[in-house]
C-alpha cells in the first residue's frame, strides 16, 4: 500500500558511523537521539527502511523509529501542552517560542507587529546548501553581525540533522537556530515561521534572519510539488511582518537537469507567485543570469548586484559541496548565496562593520 510505513527490526552493530543489521545486511542508519535517546552497539531497534530501499540520494539511509532495548522505559520531561509532529507516533511536547498574543487596542485596531518596528532583514533560501555561504558572507560584510537561522519545512525536519548548522555554531557564524513547524528539535521551537521571525526580532537579539529548509530538499519534478515552495511561504511571512525581505536565487551552471540550469525553475516560480516585492541579490559578472533574473523580477522585485568572494569562502573550510559538486564544479551555485549574504549583511543595522 502506498504511504504505508516500511518498518523492519534491526540490530545496532556500529555506533560511529551508526550502522544496523537487518536480515544479515549491514545498512547505514541515522537516529534522532534528541527524541529517541542514545544508540549503543547491540541495541535492538525498529527502523524505517523506505529511503535506503528506494536508493534516495541525501536521504539514502535507514531512520531508527524506536530503540526497543532502552527506549521504551524512557519518559519525556516536557509538560507543555503544545505538540510538534502532532497526531503522529513521534508527537512530543515543546515550549513554543512565540511571544504572547498582543491584545487589540481600545479602538479595536490591531497594532503593527513589533518585528516590523525593528526592521530585521530576512534572507529566504531556496535550499539548505545556501546556508553556510550566506551566513559567512553576511558576517564578512558586517563583522560581529548576529545571524540567526529559522529552519522550515521543505527538507529534513529534525533540527539536529544538519551538519552545516553545527559547524556554523562552532565557528560563531550563527547566533541561534529556531525550528519552525513542521521542523523540530532546534535550540528554540516555534509553531510557525511568522512566530519564529517575530520572536527573533523582538526577544532573541538577532540582527538578521536566514530562513530556509533543512538538508535534502524534496521534489516531484513538477512546477509546484517540491520543497522549494517553502520559500514562498517564508517570504510571505517576512513581508507580512513588515520586514525587509531578500530571496537568494537558486542558480547552477553544472546541474544536469535542464530545469535547474542557470536560474532554477524553483526561483522563477516563487518570484512569479509572490504577492509582494522582495529584494533579489544577483552575482556580478554573469550577464546571462543577471538578464534572466531581471526579466523574472520585472518591476515588482528589486535587484541588488554583489560580487561574491568565492576564493575567500573556499579557503574557510566551511561546507562547500552540494549534490557532490564543489565550488570548482559549480561556481554559479555558490555565487548566489555568497552574493545574497553580502547584501544581507550590508543591509543590517547591527554588527561592528
Amino acid at each position: 500500500m502506498s504511504g504505508r510505513l516500511k518498518l523492519r527490526r534491526g540490530l545496532v552493530v556500529d555506533e560511529e558511523p551508526l550502522t544496523v543489521e537487518i536480515d544479515g545486511e549491514r545498512r547505514a542508519a541515522w537516529a534522532d537521539e534528541l527524541l529517541l535517546g542514545e544508540m549503543r552497539k547491540g541495541d535492538e531497534v525498529v527502523v524505517n527502511a523506505a529511503a535506503l530501499d528506494l536508493g534516495l540520494g541525501s536521504g539514502g539511509f535507514d531512520v531508527i523509529h524506536v530503540n526497543l532495548t532502552r527506549g521504551l522505559d524512557a519518559s519525556g520531561e516536557g509538560h507543555e501542552h503544545v505538540m510538534k509532529l502532532n497526531y503522529t507516533s513521534l508527537q512530543h511536547p515543546i515550549p513554543p517560542l512565540e511571544l504572547p498574543v498582543r491584545l487589540m487596542d481600545p479602538t479595536g485596531t490591531k497594532g503593527a507587529p513589533e518585528a516590523s518596528r525593528r526592521s530585521m532583514p530576512v534572507l529566504v533560501l531556496p535550499l539548505h546548501g545556501h546556508l553556510a555561504p550566506a551566513a559567512w558572507a553576511a558576517v564578512q560584510a558586517k563583522p560581529g553581525l548576529k545571524v540567526g537561522y529559522v529552519q522550515t519545512g521543505g527538507g529534513a525536519l529534525p533540527g539536529s540533522f544538519s551538519r552545516d548548522v553545527a559547524r556554523l555554531r562552532e565557528c560563531d557564524l550563527l547566533f541561534g537556530h529556531i525550528t519552525a513547524a513542521p521542523s523540530y528539535g532546534g535550540e528554540n521551537e516555534a509553531l510557525s515561521v511568522a512566530g519564529a521571525l517575530d520572536a527573533a526580532a523582538n526577544g532573541l537579539g538577532w540582527d538578521v534572519a536566514i530562513v530556509g529548509p533543512g538538508p535534502g530538499i524534496i521534489g516531484s519534478e513538477t512546477r509546484l510539488g517540491h520543497g522549494g515552495m517553502a520559500a514562498l511561504d517564508s517570504a510571505h511571512a517576512a513581508l507580512a511582518l513588515g520586514l525587509p525581505t531578500l530571496l537568494s536565487p537558486r542558480l547552477s551552471e553544472a546541474d544536469p537537469r535542464e530545469r535547474h540550469q542557470n536560474v532554477s525553475h524553483h526561483t522563477l516560480t516563487v518570484l512569479e507567485l509572490l504577492l509582494g516585492g522582495v529584494g533579489l541579490p544577483v552575482p556580478a559578472d554573469n550577464p546571462e543570469v543577471a538578464a534572466q533574473l531581471a526579466g523574472a523580477a520585472g518591476d515588482r522585485h528589486q535587484l541588488h548586484k554583489a560580487k561574491p568572494d568565492l576564493a575567500g569562502y573556499a579557503a574557510t573550510g566551511l561546507p562547500s559541496k552540494v549534490m557532490g559538486r564543489g565550488i570548482a564544479d559549480d561556481q554559479l551555485f555558490f555565487a548566489a548565496p555568497l552574493a545574497a549574504g553580502q547584501v544581507l549583511g550590508a543591509s543590517a543595522v547591527g554588527g561592528a562593520g
